[in-house]
């Protein structure tokens, strides 16, 4: 059966969530926007698209930092209203130089960071 990017369903924006999950350590990295042409998009290139909700603009993750994702499977919910993408992930993940968004976790009630700046190579 070949898959359909028109048969996922999208809000009322025409998006989807997408979790992006480290091929090789399981670590969760991100959570992001794709709609239609995004998913056919990163299915045809192998390289993670995502939709900028406020730019209005695709974006190739890495295409500026040089912190790539490469995808290595691209998974469907069973409601089809979320997608997790796993990926092959050089550099940090996160707009704020750290290895995953996730990077701030409650403990006690009171917020703590867990995932230091990623230094650059």
């Amino acid at each position: 059966m070949s898959f359909d990017p028109a048969t996922l369903r999208y809000n009322e924006a025409g998006l989807i969530p997408a979790i992006a999950q480290d091929a090789q350590s399981g670590e969760v990295l991100m959570m992001a926007w794709m709609n239609a042409q995004a998913v056919a998009q990163t299915l045809q290139t192998g390289r993670v698209t995502y939709w900028s909700r406020s730019r209005q603009a695709f974006w190739i993750k890495g295409e500026t930092s040089g912190h790539t994702q490469e995808l290595v499977a691209f998974r469907v919910d069973c409601d089809r209203d979320c997608l997790l993408v796993t990926v092959n992930q050089v550099g940090a993940a996160c707009h704020t130089g750290r290895r995953t968004c996730f990077y701030t976790e409650v403990q006690d009630g009171k917020e703590v960071e867990i995932s230091p700046v990623m230094a650059d190579d």
